[in-house]
């Protein structure tokens, strides 16, 4: 008996520092380090719309664009007592340990939690507390600890709303926490009390205090920083152990009129980041706040961009060491977040007779519609954006390809399953990321979170999806797995309204084709095959590029057919004649292989000509046994043109043209 006691404490013991091994996180000069000194580097995400709903995110904004304006629409439409069932299956099922050891797999080691006040304490009850509010943060929390990720408290929704938006739950456009002092009350004792809960707990990585204040003081931001710094008193009270993050004014970026001196030794400047560009200028002023004030940065909120735009300010972010938490999670019906809800289509008839176009259906109806959304939300039922992961991750180290899909030859290349990859390495487009909040970088807005522009496709030789947008210059890269070596016959799925489209085919950086006529199909769902190259593979993997040198066509596959298997014949038998093949490939860039038959031994010689008639290069000039023979020819040296290619073997002497294409 003594002896399993002995090995249950051990047991226990074990447990314990692995949960409790690092200690709370605090601040030193610039960094953010455990209790054992070392630097931990914070790669977050935000869970968005779990307890404070926004109606961008629930496809509601035109008509309840905050929480309350829904909870009223849903109230009117099924009752209270069917909205609160739905409200608390809501919550019960938005973030479950499922989501949460997914993102910690992923590799993040934090979570941004946005609070709404009103989940803790009612809004017409000032002093009681709701014991189920704190219920789900302290689950939240408890995943969080068997994944060793650090939860950080936000306070997005404060009593009144601090910026008079949905993203606060407004009253009426108003930011009613600046103009009613019993608002500020409530937001410093609602601290304490988050504060005497959790003190002890070391996974609480912080409390962000303020989520992105929008408000015109009278007398600059000294109010903001008043509050902040009486919140933090508050906090102390009870708990000396975790960071604070403070965020500035007009959404955490205006940090004016901020006192010489901070008023807590254990302090964050946090900022956050949407729709400018990647540069360090974009953060110049934040990072002399880091250095005047010798503080660590956090970006606390970054994201509703595209994949490149992930890649590269998460890159810029470690360059300068600011740990980052993107937004959001998950979201309905969208691209650009780390996991998708579906849209329910019985959800949609809500959607539309909210809007205005649709007929009021049933109460039946309508409570069943707002439950199957829950069912939708439900982490194994939503669509994990591998893409969007991968930009977040290895792109941020890596220039490399990685296949998206198993792109097996013979077989059809789908154009939608390009590589994964940096934009200008996997893809190219006009528009890839949004800078200044209006930039459409993915016109389609779906199944890809890159810039290439992807629609629903209605071809039946299709994957449900198509390349659409294309402008002259773009690009896209696939890696392919050629079975069998051979000669290939090709072909692409096309539509357009117009004709003049061209597209040129590389394997492996040379070219091998062109085709320079796409035609008009009577419009761009009606869907044409049009022939390709032929072109000899070798087996093993290859990097398929096709460009498009002329756009304004939708592009949908390309099939691959094989024509002959890679076997010569001849090959252990003397050539019978004199013979100079064509080049391969042709047009090529740079590298093109030439290959001759020589039936009978003698003196060769093959040399490169330009259009003029200038010799540019020779390639072979000596004494050949009878036999077959390749040459390279590397034209990395020349300009793009055509060149004929000439052999004089005894009295045979032949010559081709060829075209270099860059």
């Amino acid at each position: 008996m003594m002896k399993n006691k002995s090995i249950l404490i051990l047991l226990l013991v074990v447990i314990y520092s692995q949960v409790y091994a690092d200690g709370f996180l605090k601040t030193s000069a610039k960094k953010i380090v455990n209790s054992a000194g070392q630097e931990v580097y914070l790669r977050g995400i935000n869970l968005g719309n779990w307890f404070v709903q926004e109606g961008y995110m629930m496809q509601t904004s035109s008509f309840a664009n905050a929480e309350r304006q829904l909870r009223a629409k849903i109230s009117a439409l099924i009752g209270t007592d069917n909205m609160n069932e739905f409200y608390k299956a809501w919550y019960d099922n938005y973030i479950t340990k499922k989501d949460i050891d997914q993102i910690a797999a992923w590799g993040f080691n934090s979570i941004r939690l946005p609070l709404h006040y009103n989940k803790l304490t009612p809004e017409d009850q000032p002093g009681v507390y709701t014991e189920e509010g704190f219920a789900y943060i302290d689950s939240c929390l408890s995943w969080c600890e068997q994944n060793k990720i650090y939860l950080i408290l936000d306070l997005h929704a404060a009593p009144g709303s601090q910026n008079g938006e949905g993203i606060s739950d407004e009253y009426d456009g108003q930011a009613k926490l600046w103009t009613v002092e019993s608002n500020k009350t409530r937001t410093i004792e609602l601290w304490g009390k988050l504060a005497q809960r959790y003190k002890d707990k070391e996974w609480i990585g912080g409390y962000d205090l303020l989520n992105e204040t929008k408000y015109s003081f009278s007398s600059g931001n000294s109010p903001l920083w008043e509050l902040l710094k009486n919140i933090t008193t508050e906090i102390r009270k009870y708990d000396s152990n975790h960071m604070v993050f403070i965020e500035g004014n007009w959404y955490a970026n205006d940090y004016s009129d901020l006192p010489a001196t901070l008023w807590d030794n254990n302090l964050v400047i946090s900022f956050h980041k949407y729709w400018n560009e990647t540069s360090a200028s974009t953060i110049s002023s934040f990072v002399t706040l880091s250095n005047k004030y010798n503080v660590p940065l956090w970006l606390g909120e970054s994201g509703e961009n595209s994949n490149g735009w992930f890649t590269e300010t998460i890159q810029l972010m470690e360059t300068y060491n600011i740990g980052y938490a993107f937004w959001p999670y998950k979201k309905i019906g969208s691209i650009s977040g780390l996991t998708t809800i579906d849209t329910p289509a019985d959800y949609k008839v809500l959607l539309n007779y909210w809007g205005g176009s649709g007929a009021k259906p049933t109460v039946e109806y309508a409570k069943n519609a707002l439950l199957n959304l829950v069912n939708h939300l439900k982490f194994e039922n939503c669509k994990l954006n591998t893409d969007v992961v991968d930009a977040m991750f290895r792109q941020v180290n890596s220039e490399a390809l990685k296949p998206f899909a198993e792109n097996k030859i013979p077989g059809v290349i789908y154009g939608v399953n390009y590589d994964y990859g940096r934009y200008g390495s996997a893809y190219s487009d006009k528009i890839y990321k949004n800078t200044n909040n209006s930039d459409a970088y993915n016109s389609g807005w779906t199944y890809r979170n890159d810039g290439v522009d992807i629609e629903a496709c209605s071809d039946i030789l299709s994957n449900g999806f198509n390349v659409g947008w294309i402008e002259s210059g773009e690009y896209l890269k696939y890696t392919i797995d050629v079975d069998q070596a051979g000669v290939y016959e090709t072909n692409f799925r096309v539509a357009g309204s117009t004709a003049g489209g061209k597209m040129i085919i590389r394997i492996d950086n040379s070219v091998v084709g062109t085709y320079t006529s796409v035609p008009a199909t009577g419009g761009y769902q009606k869907w044409e095959t049009i022939d390709g190259p032929k072109m000899n593979l070798a087996a093993g993997k290859h990097v398929l590029q096709i460009q498009f040198l002329t756009g304004g066509f939708n592009y949908n596959n390309m099939e691959f057919s094989l024509l002959s298997t890679d076997v010569n014949e001849e090959a252990n038998s003397s050539p019978k004649e004199y013979r100079l093949q064509q080049n391969y490939p042709n047009p090529f860039n740079p590298v093109t292989n030439i290959s001759y038959s020589l039936p009978e031994p003698g003196l060769v010689n093959l040399s490169v000509y330009n259009v003029a008639g200038q010799k540019v290069a020779e390639l072979v000039n000596e004494e050949k046994q009878a036999g077959r023979y390749e040459v390279k020819f590397d034209a990395s040296k020349f300009a793009s043109g055509v060149y004929y290619y000439q052999i004089k073997a005894n009295k045979y002497v032949s010559t081709l043209k060829m075209i270099l294409l860059k």
